[in-house]
């Protein structure tokens, strides 16, 4: 699977191709969702696939979540860490979506991410 794109210079289209390939745009599909999700791009593992001709970006990854204790002594630290599970990967798609679109020209149809485990942090902001 690769992108191909006409480039326009000063207004004017060039003959030829460009070519993104199908690891150069997992490459920065790893890295934003990473940047979105605050893992780091070599723990997401990225799939592609055809969506009525746009491509469907599938994701897989862990997420840091606060230790369980302190959250049960201080709820907020949710917040600190960017909220919940659930609402941290909606914004997410939005995020990803369009950091993917913007590096690589490449039109997804949609973004979906699937959270296969957690891992204890004791980061985020206390408010």
């Amino acid at each position: 699977m690769s992108v191909s794109a006409g480039a326009p210079v000063r207004g004017v289209a060039m003959a030829g191709h460009n070519r993104i390939s199908t690891q150069a745009l997992t490459s920065v599909a790893r890295g934003a969702a990473g940047e979105a999700l605050g893992v780091p791009p070599q723990d997401v593992r990225a799939e592609w696939s055809d969506d009525d001709g746009l491509l469907a970006l599938s994701l897989v990854t862990h997420l840091g979540i606060p230790p369980l204790t302190v959250v049960r002594r201080d709820p907020a630290r949710v917040a600190g860490f960017g909220g919940s599970i659930w609402e941290r990967t909606v914004a997410a798609k939005a995020q990803i979506l369009h950091r993917v679109t913007e590096l690589t020209g490449a039109q997804l149809s949609r973004v979906d991410i699937r959270i296969s485990g957690a891992t204890v942090r004791g980061g985020g902001r206390v408010h």
